[in-house]
């Protein structure tokens, strides 16, 4: 989804009905995390938006229904709490260093995207060793961490004590955190620099990286990727997801056109600004020596693969899987439109749906998703491990000892349910 503003997303994906963004809601609770430990919030700098917004997702199905057991042929989630694997693709499979066969399942946790750049901290509520615990206790075996380029790159409009060095480092001593508990951690982009006054715009008055774009941008998303993967290159535990939610497809009626930005940038129709596509995104991962495992999403808010294989990047390293998002809200979410669109996807390349979830605090809408990827082997990863309105989130949890809403119990008890 869409990060802070999160709320925005849901009333967006209301009027689309196709969008897939994360966000965050307006009204969550200021508490902010240093590199080492929770920290009180300062006073937002005179050019940081004004009112913290979150990120928010789209409504879903009324009623739960039972969630499936996944099939046991694979290695339990989180084996004896050893360290996380390496991944790599082999086939439409993710294996690790032993040629086992593994699957991503488990939990965004947002913050990372929007506290910095609103002026507010770094993370949104604790991310201590507790806090990691309560998320390993649901049997996750994955998080994925919302990032903001701005922020990493220490730009000069970020107060100092959230970005730069600051940033990075409570970036890193999460992951260690994250990996300590045998969890996987996937970092990924979510908010990047360029003004965007096009089709779905969600901050048309700022270049600053405060919403979600619909592509990152040539300026600095490249030299983002090359500073994370030399941070992370020794650490092939660690996945790098490339962008939250491109939507080329909104700024121009063209598809072709959109597909073709989406790989190659450069000036792209209906998008202000120069355009890094996920080729040279990609490149910038590999030329910084890094073997990681790199997820890229789609379109239409990383919910429409139907050109994904036409498009997909070249990659020297052969390690890439592809990346879907989805709702109740969004335009591909049945079950015969999964069959058609993402079935020759997951037939070919490794597939990780990184945000699944619905807007009407129940489970409905997941329990189908989790059961139809169960039944591909696919992975998936619940929105979100912030403790906001369901409704509006959508969030997992009411208090980060792990309580779930009425929409995280459909993820937590399907989780605890396959070990």
């Amino acid at each position: 989804m869409r990060a802070p503003p999160r709320l925005y997303a849901l009333v967006a994906a209301a009027v689309l009905s196709v969008v897939g963004t994360a966000l965050v809601p307006t009204g969550a609770t200021a508490s902010a995390t240093s590199a080492s430990a929770t920290t009180t919030a300062s006073v937002a700098p005179a050019d940081a938006p004004s009112k913290r917004s979150m990120p928010s997702k789209r409504s879903m199905p009324s009623m739960p229904s039972k969630a499936s057991k996944a099939s046991k042929a694979t290695e339990p989630l989180r084996p004896n709490a050893a360290a996380p694997p390496k991944l790599r693709a082999s086939g439409n499979k993710l294996v690790d260093e032993n040629g086992t066969t593994r699957r991503l399942l488990g939990v965004n946790r947002s913050g990372g995207e929007f506290m910095c750049v609103q002026g507010y901290g770094i993370f949104d509520g604790p991310v201590d060793d507790a806090s990691v615990k309560a998320i390993a206790d649901w049997e996750v075996n994955a998080v994925r961490i919302p990032l903001n380029e701005e922020c990493w790159l220490g730009l000069s409009h970020i107060d100092p004590a959230y970005g730069g060095t600051n940033y990075i480092a409570a970036v890193k001593a999460l992951v260690a955190r994250l990996e300590a508990h045998g969890i996987t951690p996937i970092v990924e982009l979510h908010w990047s620099h360029g003004t965007y006054t096009g089709g779905d715009s969600h901050c048309p008055d700022t270049a600053y990286a405060t919403c979600q774009k619909p592509m990152p941008n040539a300026q600095y998303t490249p030299a983002f990727w090359t500073s994370v993967a030399q941070t992370f290159k020794s650490d092939q535990a660690v996945v790098f997801d490339l962008f939250n939610e491109p939507f080329p497809d909104r700024a121009t009626s063209d598809l072709t056109a959109a597909w073709k930005c989406w790989r190659d940038g450069g000036s792209c129709p209906g998008i202000d600004f120069q355009v890094a596509g996920m080729q040279t995104l990609l490149n910038a991962v590999r030329a910084a020596g890094a073997k990681n495992l790199v997820l890229i999403p789609g379109v239409a808010y990383s919910n429409d693969l139907r050109q994904w294989l036409t498009y997909k990047p070249n990659d020297p390293a052969g390690n890439l899987a592809a990346a879907w998002h989805t709702y109740n809200f969004n335009t591909c979410s049945s079950e015969s439109c999964f069959n058609e669109q993402l079935a020759p996807v997951i037939a070919q390349v490794p597939f990780v749906a990184g945000e699944i979830g619905e807007n009407t605090c129940s489970h409905g809408y997941i329990d189908r998703v989790m059961a139809w990827l169960d039944a591909k082997g696919a992975s998936y990863l619940g929105w979100t491990w912030n403790t906001w309105d369901c409704s509006s989130g959508p969030s997992l949890i009411s208090d980060y000892n792990g309580t779930p809403t009425n929409f995280g119990v459909g993820l937590r008890d399907h989780l605890k349910g396959m070990q």
